[in-house]
């Protein structure tokens, strides 16, 4: 229970900033866990036997469905070799956090996928501004001519499936 609201430490309580899902502070707790676990090539498995957790729970913390203790943390910043202001570094003042704005949140939910991270990972590590530009540009590309190209919805008739004799 937390000692000061009285409550556990689900997501259910993360909800009392007004939004639907975990408090901004958790999910970037829990993406900075991933990000570094997965800077130092670390499986959810391994990191999980280490702190004397199912990976399910460490999938949890990662995803901010369940708050990380403090005591939990710092096991956390030992097991990554960091400490635990790492976890905290990039995150919004407070004033900011009362007011989240949907495309970080976007943002926040992408780099929480495997792809994300490894995207986060590797971006960085492009030496050339030059070329960091015309990966964007590429990117910027493909988004556009996949939203030039989406399908408009027919509402004639359901699609079935047909089978074939072979």
């Amino acid at each position: 229970m937390n000692s000061v609201s009285g409550r556990g430490t689900d997501a259910a309580d993360s909800r009392d900033n007004g939004l639907d899902g975990p408090h901004p502070v958790d999910r970037h707790v829990g993406l900075r866990i991933r990000m570094r676990r997965k800077e130092l090539n670390i499986s959810q498995e391994r990191l999980a036997e280490f702190l004397g957790l199912t990976f399910q729970q460490v999938q949890k913390y990662e995803r901010a469905a369940n708050r990380v203790s403090a005591s939990k943390l710092f096991e956390i910043a030992r097991a990554l070799n960091t400490s635990v202001a790492y976890f905290y570094e990039g995150l919004a003042a407070g004033d900011e956090l009362d007011a989240p704005s949907p495309p970080n949140l976007q943002a926040h939910a992408f780099l929480l996928t495997s792809e994300g991270a490894e995207l986060a990972t590797l971006f960085p590590k492009l030496g050339r501004s030059r070329v960091r530009r015309k990966v964007l540009e590429l990117v910027r590309a493909i988004v556009s001519s996949e939203v030039e190209s989406e399908p408009v919805v027919e509402t004639a008739r359901p699609q079935t499936l047909s089978y074939e004799a072979h």
